[in-house]
């Protein structure tokens, strides 16, 4: 693999020469800007031999680099060794900006432009990078080029035989037409005719389709152009059935090829259209008809998309009892596998998707687990491979985080499993990420404040320690869609979108030893109403995920009260959901698992 990257690294380099260019951007974004993306995208992965979601790749004459976040740190410096790539850590001091770094790279050469293909990066994204080079001794940034064109020789095709389908309106709770409505309702109120959706997950959630492009997450490659008075999905049309065409036009969308998005936007009539600048790709403005106003702007769908429907509340609740059902039986099943021994993350990673299938509605997973056994477990982002794969011992953690997509819901749980006897500072840590977990999981807060704002109430425990993670602490959860959703977040970054009720949110804290083991515990919570007074409405989060929180770790000393009767009362809701839809054996080992502490 290692000899492979340096192949391919001379062969960009030939092509850079040619083509006079000093350095070249790898994203790791497609051109709808999605987190996950087919294999025709993965260019940053191929060049660099880094698999993790995230990161950038830069490659010059001379060196390479990779910038990823703190999540992948320990994965990319294993998947780096041997290469020519120096891994740049984000957000951690003294690591320099893409920018910086080339600023110095080329101080002394011959060329001064810098290459990113600019059909995979954001319009936001170009224009940030365009002033930062500028400001690095006057470098160009060149977009018009996509290098992997000529040297990826064995490049994968878009995909185009994934069939779409219909998601039935009593799961959506609207339907198309209406959403269109509310999207040109949203569009006036912007002082915008129409508007290009570039986002998956905001084109299958507008139409109520669902399809299999892209691994776990049900979307399809397309893009939606809305004009006043018609809408046009753009897509490789060998996906859509007859049923599926007759639904499109009874909702009064035209159906084009995927490839004539530029055409369409050339031929788009009316005033003004609204790109995001963040979900459009760089090339897309120049396609519209300079007597057209691109109107630079928030797209209005994400809000809209956040607030579930009644529909999507009762699915999600369909959905975590079917996945608590599988976690129990797996739970049950995982401790007497591991002390028989031959367990392995992988193994356990395939019985928890086994079990999870036989669940009604089940499509598939929406993520790859991360099941990650002593070490393992504070690579934040650790995917098991046949390299990596360890065989579990009736001794110290395993960390598992994984989740379905469910037609009726999507799931996203990560649960710490005592396997055996544990430290002292196993412990301890455990119950400081419990108790930061419960902290944000009591908040009441009022209506429309910030995830940044209710971030600390996770953090406080470990802070008081000396401690902290690296990551976000909550992300929205998509209706049998995308896993990762905004455009609400829980972090320490400041992020103003506003929680509103109907919102789900992932409550994720987690510390991670590196080196010995990591902890983190994860429950999907829905926004509700709590109270409304002279202060205005208060909003509160209650638990969708419903599976025991292993109790045996915990030191008692450090919980407060209030944390406890939490904690019972959530296991004591656990029991009463699951238990009815259990077998005698399996009824049993939940009392067990839920019982008061």
């Amino acid at each position: 693999m290692k000899e492979d990257i340096e192949k391919r690294l001379t062969s960009l380099r030939d092509v850079m020469r040619r083509e006079r260019l000093a350095a070249f951007i790898f994203p790791s974004t497609d051109a709808h800007q999605s987190e996950y993306v087919p294999d025709h995208w993965k260019g940053r992965e191929w060049i660099s031999g880094f698999n993790g979601s995230a990161g950038t790749a830069v490659v010059t004459m001379e060196a390479a680099a990779l910038w990823t976040d703190s999540r992948y740190f320990l994965a990319a410096e294993k998947q780096l060794e041997g290469t020519e790539f120096q891994l740049m850590k984000l957000r951690v001091a003294g690591t320099p900006t893409i920018a910086q770094w080339l600023g110095g790279q080329l101080a002394d050469s011959d060329s001064k432009e810098v290459g990113i293909d600019g059909k995979v990066v954001s319009v936001a994204y170009a224009r940030q990078l365009v002033d930062e080079l500028r400001g690095e001794g006057g470098l160009t940034l060149r977009t018009n080029f996509d290098p992997l064109a000529a040297v990826w020789t064995d490049r994968p095709s878009l995909p185009y035989n994934n069939k779409v389908e219909i998601q039935p309106v009593e799961l959506a709770g609207e339907s198309a037409e209406k959403k269109l409505a509310l999207i040109r309702k949203a569009l006036r109120g912007l002082h915008t005719d129409g508007m290009l959706m570039s986002a998956l997950d905001d084109v299958a959630w507008t139409l109520n389709l669902r399809g299999r492009d892209v691994h776990c997450n049900p979307v399809f490659l397309s893009y939606l152009l809305i004009a006043p008075e018609r809408a046009t999905l753009f897509i490789d049309r060998r996906k859509l059935t007859p049923e599926v065409e007759r639904y499109l036009s009874s909702v009064g969308v035209g159906v084009e090829e995927y490839a004539a998005v530029g055409k369409g936007l050339k031929d788009y009539f009316s005033y003004n259209i609204l790109m995001d600048p963040k979900e459009t790709g760089e090339v897309m403005p120049g396609y519209v008809d300079k007597h057209v106003k691109v109107v630079y702007a928030d797209s209005p769908v994400p809000a809209m998309k956040a607030v579930k429907t009644d529909a999507e509340i009762k699915g999600f609740k369909a959905a975590m009892l079917r996945d608590g059902v599988a976690m129990v039986k797996f739970l049950r099943w995982l401790q007497p596998a591991v002390e028989a021994g031959g367990q392995t993350e992988m193994s356990v990673d395939r019985k928890l998707t086994e079990l999870r299938a036989e669940q009604k509605r089940f499509r598939d997973i929406s993520f790859d687990t991360i099941a990650g056994y002593g070490p393992h477990g504070a690579i934040v982002h650790y995917e098991a491979s046949p390299e990596t794969d360890v065989e579990l011992r009736p001794e110290g953690f395993l960390l598992l985080d994984s989740g379905a997509q469910y037609q009726d819901g999507t799931t996203d749980i990560t649960r710490t499993i005592p396997l055996g006897p544990l430290t002292d500072e196993q412990c301890r840590i455990y119950t400081l990420v419990l108790k930061g977990h419960i902290r944000l999981a009591m908040a009441k807060f009022p209506d429309g404040a910030c995830g940044t704002q209710l971030d600390a109430l996770a953090r406080e425990p470990m802070w008081r320690e000396g401690l902290n993670y690296l990551h976000g602490t909550g992300h929205g959860v998509g209706s049998y869609l995308n896993v990762h959703e905004g455009p609400h977040q829980i972090r320490m970054e400041y992020m103003p979108a506003p929680l509103r009720a109907g919102m789900t949110v992932t409550d994720e804290p987690g510390l991670y030893l590196q080196g010995k083991f990591g902890v983190r515990i994860e429950n999907t919570m829905l926004v509700t109403h709590y109270t409304k007074g002279e202060f205005g409405d208060f909003l509160q989060l209650a638990p969708l995920t419903l599976c025991p929180i292993a109790t045996t770790p915990i030191v008692l000393s450090m919980m407060t009260q209030e944390e406890l009767d939490w904690l019972n009362d959530y296991h004591r809701m656990v029991y009463d959901r699951l238990s009815p839809l259990l077998d005698e054996n399996e009824r049993q080992w939940l009392a067990d698992a839920t019982a008061a502490v």
